[in-house]
């Protein structure tokens, strides 16, 4: 299988760690769902994560920068 540059995922205005943490979040969601339907996966969590990301299934949400509390 072919692994996509985190350059082709992301754009311009959108940072590494933003990636980063998306797809560990989908990933941990796919696997506990499957989990719990007792289900068995072929294909690691995280290469489902990053492919439903490629498949604009969800997208990356950047926080506010400049904004300080």
């Amino acid at each position: 299988m072919l692994k996509p540059s985190a350059d082709l995922i992301i754009g311009p205005d959108q940072s590494r760690y933003s990636l980063v943490v998306a797809v560990s979040k989908r990933a941990r969601e796919i696997a506990a769902n499957a989990e719990d339907k007792g289900e068995i996966l072929t294909e690691k969590p995280v290469d489902m994560a990053v492919h439903e990301l490629m498949e604009h299934k969800y997208v990356v949400i950047e926080p506010k920068k400049g904004k300080s509390e």
